[in-house]
């Protein structure tokens, strides 16, 4: 059975409307459990926020409460889990931990504007959103670092289109590809879509909204498109929007519980 975790996190990201995301998470968790028929496990999180320390900001908050009920919501091995968040950095535990269930055959489809492939002294902001998917290779923070890691070449960024001239060196080298076709090794797959994959005139709900992104029957399509694949987990972040305003992602929610729920198939 897929078990739905709302986990509103909001210290891993900045900007005008990061307040906004417990809220947003909240009323996006409620529709998802809505639409899949599954209840709604809600993971504490800390409201507070804790001083920018080694280029992180609320570096304790992060790795100190938020952490701990994350991984005490994950400690017993069931079905596929959705998580809700609150910001991308609420992916570093449920994909740390199907990482370490799998395998290193794990691949990740990462729906995302931003690669978020930064480290601490290269981040614009120093919020720990745009460093996830770098902390998951493995690289830069040891407090943040995952062991065991993803594997170079088994993460697929798509409808991504704002990088940081590190996050081009780190594509550069080998550490994400931009294309399902050019995943290797890929035996279970874990789904990321940060809403900010969508362009802004199609979901006003977004906390870091990027132009020229995808409209919600593109996402749809796309998350249909990996059928072929035994999905494992998924995780939808950066949502700011209101109750009424989530509505419109109904079909969002429908595909990736469709992948969830699907009988588990041979990887490709």
């Amino acid at each position: 059975m897929t078990l739905i975790n709302a986990v509103p996190q909001r210290q891993g990201a900045v900007g005008s409307r990061a307040a906004e995301l417990p809220d947003g998470c909240l009323a996006l968790a409620e529709l998802a459990g809505h639409v899949l028929g599954r209840p709604v496990h809600h993971v504490r999180q800390t409201p507070e926020v804790s001083e920018v320390d080694g280029g992180v900001s609320s570096r304790a908050v992060l790795t100190g409460p938020n952490r701990a009920a994350q991984l005490a919501a994950l400690e017993a091995p069931g079905g596929p889990v959705l998580t809700i968040g609150g910001d991308c950095g609420v992916e570093l535990i449920p994909i740390g931990v199907a990482r370490f269930r799998y395998g290193p055959g794990l691949g990740v489809a990462w729906f995302d504007a931003h690669p978020d492939l930064n480290t601490a002294s290269t981040s614009p902001s120093g919020a720990f959103h745009g460093m996830v998917l770098r902390s998951l290779f493995g690289e830069d923070d040891p407090e943040f670092a995952a062991a065991p890691a993803l594997e170079p070449g088994r993460v697929a960024l798509l409808g991504t289109r704002v990088f940081d001239p590190e996050e081009r060196a780190a594509v550069s080298r080998g550490l994400a590809v931009t294309s399902l076709d050019a995943l290797t090794g890929v035996e279970k797959l874990y789904v990321h879509v940060d809403l900010d994959v969508l362009d802004p005139s199609e979901f006003p709900g977004l906390n870091y909204p990027e132009p020229d992104g995808w409209t919600i029957p593109q996402l749809v399509a796309a998350l249909d498109g990996l059928a072929g694949y035994e999905v494992i987990g998924a995780g939808i972040t950066e949502c700011v929007g209101t109750a009424r305003e989530v509505e419109v992602l109904e079909p969002v929610l429908a595909a990736v519980g469709r992948l969830l729920m699907a009988t588990p198939r041979e990887g490709r």
